[in-house]
């Protein structure tokens, strides 16, 4: 069966707990009966949330949207310690919370923002040999997580009601929220757990943007065509990204593989590449303002 839709573009669901991100990929896929699918970084199975499914030609520019800054709101329990740092799994300690203050606790808050130092959950996607260490752990396999540097760029207290502590985190790329909670229960001297944890927005796209699988459904069912809000153009995560617009021979000698000159000069760097207005692709302009291809989108018609 061929599709119903040109499914190239970006899609931003609303992904809800209890299920995989690839779980939620394959359905997305399979409602839309698309070729080519991918999801621009995991969410666990317990959060929910803004999760970018990239289809068709879109998938070129995926790499963009992992690099991303995240949001996320989350409510940890202070007081218990899991085997995951969520609470999917056993408890492996208890502890009082005592009645903390606030200013004592934004204290504590204010010690992980900026770049800090973190050491991923055995329980994450991250591999070892080309294997999950989720999968590793499950079996029982001996684990070496590596730290890595991180940037917690914002971390505010929406909530303390011991004892949970709801907090709204916006960080870079590579970062565990479990872990980070982990940390923070740590330094509290409680131990902490997540119990919930909501992306609200990965690089440009927020919750406003997304659809959820049960809206997905009912509107293919219809058998309309998507909505423009829904199905996204492949070059919207790339909009921090300076522009480049080529005339048509251009065009046609950076398809074929050679370096365009530019005649206006441009900055070093990476650029999404336009022939009128058009999107063709992500080229990257180094000395002497020559243009050479990164990724050229197939979909697009050679001139």
């Amino acid at each position: 069966m061929t599709s119903k839709f040109p499914v190239n573009g970006v899609l931003i669901v609303n992904k809800p707990a209890g299920i995989s991100s690839n779980k939620c990929l394959q359905i997305a896929k399979r409602l839309l009966n698309a070729d080519k699918a991918g999801h621009t970084g995991s969410l666990d199975p317990l959060a929910c949330g803004v999760l970018p499914l990239c289809f068709g030609e879109a998938t070129k520019v995926a790499q963009y949207l992992l690099d991303s800054d995240k949001t996320y709101r989350t409510i940890v329990q202070l007081g218990i310690k899991t085997v995951s740092g969520d609470r999917d799994g056993a408890v492996t300690q208890t502890r009082e919370v005592p009645e903390f203050s606030k200013d004592s606790i934004l204290a504590v808050l204010d010690e992980f923002k900026g770049t800090i130092t973190q050491q991923p959950s055995i329980y994450s996607a991250l591999k070892q040999n080309g294997v999950p260490l989720y999968k590793l752990a499950r079996a029982g396999k001996e684990i070496i997580p590596k730290f890595r540097e991180i940037s917690i760029h914002e971390l505010d207290l929406l909530r303390w009601e011991r004892p949970e502590l709801e907090l709204r985190v916006r960080c870079s790329k590579g970062s565990y929220i479990r872990t980070l909670a982990e940390d923070i229960g740590e330094k509290l001297g409680t131990g902490a757990h997540v119990i919930f944890l909501q992306r609200e927005a990965a690089g440009p796209f927020d919750l406003s943007n997304s659809i959820t699988l049960e809206q997905l459904e009912s509107i293919v069912t219809t058998g309309a065509a998507l909505p423009a809000n829904v199905l996204l153009p492949v070059d919207l995560p790339l909009q921090h990204l300076p522009a480049l617009h080529l005339n048509q021979a251009e065009t046609r000698r950076l398809q074929q593989g050679q370096v365009v000159i530019l005649v206006t000069p441009e900055a070093d760097g990476i650029k999404r590449v336009y022939c009128d207005s058009v999107f063709i692709g992500i080229g990257e302009v180094k000395a002497n303002n020559g243009l050479s291809a990164k990724r050229l989108l197939s979909y697009t018609t050679t001139v």
